[in-house]
């Protein structure tokens, strides 16, 4: 039985568990409701608790753990082989999961039993033949070392999954009669119904935890790895951004960083003042009628994909630069020989981020308390000396958290720039000539075919760890600033 129908399995017993906790609950009580402890869903509930999450728990953490297992035993069979033929590790082990899979297919399809798979009575031209005939890929002829793995793999995972799935089959089952052995008149279904949804609350906190530690540390650990190869100091001090897979590489990400700040700091000069402007209006101007319409309709930015926005960078805004300051364009000088630019890709990353400050520094305003504004109007000032003087100072730092979030993900922005601001590595001034930023090289560098085991591959851990930790620390600042010196009011 296959993975899904092991959820599927879950999920009817579940259900089942559900209706027949009701009943027993009120047969116990004599259909009268009232002598029960709690509601008769609880009882139902607390069966479905039983029945379903402790064997999906145990589902998911074997289905992970057989997987790691597998494959380690797996590149630990083929290790001395690979050693001796020099081959590439990632490609043997793709090709035995092909062929493990093209071994499943043919068992599903009758072209082949599990025993003469793991008793090994089909040999080399028998598999071949088998597969083929199947239809499954192969890339090449296949090798006995391969073919050994990938019976082993089939066996392993196989036995495994099988046992995995009688376990939480078998688990349910506890699960579904212990619950309705407890739906009797005087248990407290409700408490423990509440118990178990604490527990579930708590266990997703955790996991969204655990995967922010998971993507630190998968990040940190083959950064250690490029850091084991390549010099620290060239990487955080050199001047020359210039990646060779054949030698002498030198990868500092010093021209990268230029590239991302300079096209940031584009973006948020075209979105600070255009986001914060229209904040002030809607919040503060614009009449009820006008503000419900605007409103969604600037927000309507923040739904279009990046990759829009890339596009409409490279087919429509560069072209247009191009044609006013190219040859023969403003005073007759060639200021722009390419559509790809810093001012390019800031000013569309600009339009991207403004909802996002729009809708923050509103939301900003708005918390300020209409007794200042009442205030100030007493006092005899007008509207805009309301909002100068008194409206925005009391809004600053949260405005100013607002700009350094907008900042950080102007930094984290990725598809923009590829399509936008172009693949040159320098330290140049000039916002019409083209720039690289660090999102740039970390898909540039994980593109195509490559092994996980050159620096200029594991580079782009570096450059990924070295941005997460720049844009943590602008949130813990804008956090910093909002919560230090916001005002409380009563």
């Amino acid at each position: 039985m296959s993975t899904y129908g092991v959820l599927g399995l879950l999920f009817l017993i579940a259900i089942f568990g559900f209706f027949f906790g009701r009943i027993k609950a009120l047969s116990s009580a004599d259909g009268d409701i009232k002598k029960l402890h709690s509601l008769p869903q609880f009882y139902g509930l607390n069966a479905v608790f039983l029945a379903f999450f402790p064997p999906l728990l145990v589902l998911v953490i074997w289905t992970f753990a057989q997987s790691i297992f597998v494959d380690e035993r797996i590149k630990r069979e083929l290790s001395p082989w690979i050693l001796a033929e020099q081959k590439n590790i990632n490609l043997v082990i793709s090709e035995v999961d092909r062929l493990s899979d093209g071994l499943k297919v043919s068992v599903e399809l009758g072209s082949l039993t599990y025993q003469q798979i793991s008793a090994k009575t089909v040999g080399l031209g028998g598999i071949e033949n088998i597969l083929n005939a199947s239809g499954v890929f192969l890339t090449d002829d296949i090798q006995a070392p391969i073919l050994a793995a990938a019976r082993l793999k089939f066996y392993m995972e196989t036995l495994g999954n099988s046992f995995r799935n009688w376990l939480v089959i078998i688990g349910s089952i506890i699960g579904l009669v212990w619950a309705l052995t407890q739906a009797k008149l005087n248990f407290r279904a409700r408490p423990r119904v509440e118990q178990m949804i604490l527990v579930l609350l708590a266990a997703a906190a955790t996991l969204a935890i655990f995967t922010s530690v998971g993507i630190v540390l998968s990040m940190l650990f083959e950064a250690l790895r490029f850091f084991g190869m390549h010099p620290w100091t060239d990487f955080f001090f050199g001047s020359t951004w210039a990646p060779s897979f054949s030698a002498g590489s030198e990868l500092s990400i010093l021209p990268l960083l230029w590239g991302t700040l300079y096209i940031s700091f584009v973006a948020l000069l075209v979105a600070v003042p255009i986001g914060l402007y229209a904040a002030i209006y809607l919040s503060e101007y614009a009449s009820r009628p006008v503000r419900a319409f605007a409103k969604p309709l600037l927000e309507v930015l923040a739904g279009i994909p990046t990759i829009v926005y890339g596009l409409f960078a490279l087919t429509t805004f560069g072209p247009f630069l191009r044609k006013f300051f190219g040859d023969g364009g403003f005073l007759g000088v060639e200021w722009m020989s390419d559509s790809r630019s810093v001012i390019t890709a800031g000013v569309v990353m600009g339009m991207m981020l403004i909802p996002f400050v729009s809708s923050l520094s509103d939301d900003i305003i708005n918390a300020v308390p209409q007794s200042l504004r009442d205030g100030s109007y007493g006092l005899g000032a007008t509207q805009s000396e309301t909002v100068r003087n008194v409206i925005l100072p009391a809004a600053l730092p949260g405005i100013i958290g607002a700009i350094l979030l907008a900042a950080s993900r102007a930094i984290g922005e990725t598809m923009i720039v590829v399509l936008g601001a172009g693949a040159v590595a320098k330290f140049a001034g000039n916002p019409l000539e083209a720039l690289t930023t660090i999102t740039t090289r970390i898909v540039s560098q994980l593109t195509g075919d490559l092994e996980f085991d050159s620096a200029e591959t594991l580079v782009a851990f570096a450059l990924g760890l070295t941005l997460f930790t720049i844009t943590l620390g602008l949130n813990v600042l804008a956090l910093y600033i909002v919560r230090r010196y916001r005002e409380q009011y009563e």
